[in-house]
């Protein structure tokens, strides 16, 4: 009480009580002077015994009934001619014993692992996804599959179909490993956890072609960004429109507009290359050349670059999917 009526001044009664967790009335109850004295008042005459909440307390933990709610004990309890106390009291005895928690038997899922998937050249990783696009009618889509090189960004396969299934993305994923000659052991396929990605034609697809395959975490785009990220890019093109009038439509858009992904977009992450470059292995020569560009520039007018020699931006090393805190920090 003394600690409140120091601190009261400063920033009034109700803050310093609900600070200090000093019941207001009790504090405008105090005496003028001294001390509240402490009263200790009797159990109440319909409180249980120690005994008797012992023995509420042992059938709560019993393994009969340790995943029941107590409403679910009492009404067991009551069938059997057998009356404790209230339920009320049930949760008291709990909360003492801080075990005010779900207590029904239910399923857990596992903890899961996050994915760290490396790539340090083409062909070694790719990232799966599907995406609807809106067809001419409300609630009427159709289904993008595309297959990208997480080290390239090259798309390395693609289709639109009516429909999301999984026997045509084990289509898609086997032809398009037979296109880029992929052998046994080469490859992993990062995908997220939809059905046709945890499907059983998928799994043995890429089990007989020796593929190893990983997913997602539920619930997290970012184990998946690079396909996400291609997605985006697609569908904040100008002539991307707000619906397709049919399935042809779609099928034509994706003929410019994949061309244009691989062949012309020039990315960020992996020096401002095309996807192509990379994945063919002209990039080293292709900064090689910019390299000379900007030494002719930089002996022509050096004073135009003021802190040191100009360079082109460095091509990727190795590309991460969730890369580890523990990796070197200079790589992409």
């Amino acid at each position: 009480m003394d600690a409140v009526q120091q601190l009261a001044p400063a920033v009034g009664i109700e803050s310093a009580c609900d600070a200090l967790g000093v019941i207001r009335a009790s504090f405008y109850r105090r005496p003028i002077f001294g001390p509240m004295p402490l009263i200790l008042r009797p159990p109440p005459a319909r409180a249980l015994k120690i005994e008797e909440r012992e023995t509420v307390r042992a059938v709560l933990n019993s393994t009969r009934f340790q995943d029941c709610a107590p409403a679910a004990i009492q009404a067991t309890l009551l069938d059997e001619g057998q009356y404790l106390c209230s339920t009320r009291t049930m949760y008291r005895v709990l909360e003492q014993d801080g075990a005010t928690r779900e207590r029904r038997d239910q399923l857990t899922h596992p903890a899961y692992q996050k994915p760290e998937l490396l790539a340090t050249a083409p062909n070694q990783l790719w990232s799966w996804d599907i995406t609807k696009l809106r067809g001419p009618a409300k609630w009427t889509y159709f289904y993008l599959y595309v297959i990208l090189d997480v080290f390239s960004r090259y798309v390395v396969g693609w289709m639109l179909a009516l429909r999301e299934s999984a026997a045509l993305a084990s289509k898609l994923l086997e032809e398009t490993c037979e296109k880029h000659i992929i052998l046994p052991d080469q490859l992993t396929v990062h995908a997220d956890r939809g059905s046709s990605m945890r499907s059983k034609p998928v799994a043995l697809l890429l089990a007989d072609l020796s593929i190893t395959k990983t997913h997602s975490r539920p619930y997290t785009s970012n184990d998946n960004p690079f396909s996400e990220s291609q997605f985006r890019t697609m569908k904040y093109r100008p002539e991307f429109p707000d619906r397709f009038g049919c399935i042809q439509d779609g099928r034509a858009f994706c003929h410019t507009f994949f061309p244009w992904y691989n062949d012309d977009h020039r990315h960020s992450g992996i020096g401002m290359m095309t996807p192509a470059m990379v994945h063919y292995g002209l990039a080293p020569v292709i900064r090689e050349n910019r390299q000379l560009v900007l030494a002719a520039a930089y002996a022509a007018h050096p004073d135009r670059f003021v802190r040191k020699p100009p360079t082109p931006l460095p091509l990727p090393k190795e590309v991460w999917i969730n890369k580890p805190h523990n990796s070197d920090e200079n790589t992409h």
